[in-house]
């Protein structure tokens, strides 16, 4: 393997961010590269228009018809023939001889000095090339218009056909991780199934013998396992197959069996737990003898500690399954920023999507936010606006790694980047919304 995630200097050193987020792209790239990789990630299944929201297209989607089918109107309004616009006169009037409705065309005929009472995206006669918006005339009675020459150019208000897809042209491409949107334009193209990529299945274990299922009473010490919950939430905005394989206890040969079990029918595993410096030695003993993981400190805040690989327990067998493996801090909060920023990126490259990276926006920090050169930091924030309309964002309150709170009561994160210092009222932050993303 070329890019081996044990190439970084392991717990010795930090990782930025960014080298982190590479290093884990150009694995998956090998994996998608590989015949072999992960249980063939490329098969397609052909799912109905209200099964496809938020899959992958596998194919582009080609328009069967020109959108739209005929020139029509992009206005409730007259049709008329332009070419009077270029006469002297800047005072129109014209005779109203018919009336064209949406899937209703006017058969008839458009003569010099007359004009067609027309719906928006009625059927354009031959004999008309613009249309006159109903607000901009006036009218003395029943059977004609009149109208200001300087109010419009020959053409105006036409919705050309094919102007918006010609038949044969790509109306999404392949990649696409499918929106409302894409669905109705789908349907508004008479298409009623979609070709798209078969969902991933993604198996997610908490480890640690201080956790508790719901349910369980609380003994001294122990805690409800809350991290297999966010990670389904998460999971399930991205549509994907999730195999639940509980809490496994710290014990060599129960977590040992968990992974090689985890590993015969998935294609990824998010563990939580069990990743950071001093823990039991046995976790990354085992993940080592099943494949080739590596374990990393990254400059980042929430979320340092990290683990990240290939498990193949079948070493000697080239065409056994691989398993990608994540593995997440144990703190709640730091378990969803790694995910945000390292696993949501690589399951949707896996799974064959074409744009990985969530997006970003900017807003006016309302406070001072504390913050050290030499990390990147996710602090959890609330996106509002202030007086004059701008995007303002603040800080949830206390920022720990185990306040899941923070998080509850968030609605986007403000990203400070790695060599950035302290924030001041007033500067503009980089933010992420959780809305489609968390």
């Amino acid at each position: 393997m070329k890019h081996s995630p044990n190439n970084p200097i392991l717990l010795t050193s930090s990782l930025h961010v960014d080298e982190a987020r590479k290093a884990i792209a150009n694995l998956v790239s090998e994996l998608l590269q590989e015949s072999q990789a992960i249980n063939d990630p490329t098969d397609i299944e052909t799912v109905s228009l209200d099964q496809a929201i938020n899959r992958i297209l596998a194919e582009d989607l080609l328009s069967s018809i020109d959108v739209p089918a005929a020139d029509n109107s992009a206005m409730d309004g007259y049709a008329f023939n332009g070419k009077c616009l270029a006469t002297n006169t800047l005072d129109i009037s014209l005779k109203i001889v018919g009336t064209a409705l949406a899937g209703k065309p006017y058969e008839g005929k458009i003569a010099d000095g007359e004009c067609l009472k027309i719906m928006t995206g009625a059927v354009m006669p031959t004999d008309c090339d613009t249309v006159i918006p109903q607000e901009f005339t006036s009218s003395s009675n029943a059977e004609t218009i009149s109208f200001n020459s300087n109010q419009l150019k020959a053409g105006e208000n036409r919705r050309l056909r094919g102007e918006d897809l010609q038949k044969g042209q790509a109306a999404i491409t392949a990649g696409r991780l499918l929106r409302p949107s894409d669905l109705g334009l789908a349907a508004s193209l008479g298409i009623a199934t979609l070709k798209v990529r078969r969902k991933l299945k993604v198996a997610i274990l908490s480890s640690g013998d201080e956790l508790r299922s719901l349910g369980q009473a609380l003994d001294a010490g122990s805690i409800y396992d809350s991290n297999r919950y966010s990670l389904t939430g998460l999971l399930n905005r991205l549509d994907l197959e999730i195999i639940d394989c509980g809490i496994v206890r710290d014990d060599p040969a129960s977590l040992k069996q968990a992974f090689i079990d985890a590993t015969s029918k998935a294609d990824v595993l998010i563990s939580s737990g069990g990743v950071s410096v001093g823990e039991a030695d046995f976790t990354k003993q085992i993940m080592q003898e099943l494949g080739d993981v590596g374990f990393w400190k990254i400059a980042m805040r929430p979320g340092r500690p990290m683990a990240f690989g290939i498990l193949k327990p079948d070493l000697g067998n080239a065409s056994a399954r691989k398993t990608l493996f994540f593995g997440l801090p144990g703190n709640p909060v730091a378990v969803m920023v790694t995910f945000y920023q390292f696993v949501r990126s690589a399951l949707l490259q896996l799974n064959g999507a074409s744009q990985t990276e969530p997006p970003l926006m900017q807003a006016l920090s309302e406070t001072t936010i504390r913050k050290k050169p030499g990390r990147t930091e996710f602090q959890r924030a609330i996106l509002g606006r202030n007086a004059e309309g701008r995007p303002t964002v603040r800080l949830t309150g206390s920022q720990g790694a185990g306040i899941l709170r923070s998080m509850s009561e968030a609605n986007c994160f403000v990203i400070l980047g790695h060599d950035q210092g302290n924030i001041a009222a007033g500067d503009w932050v980089d933010i992420a919304l959780f809305d489609g993303l968390l």
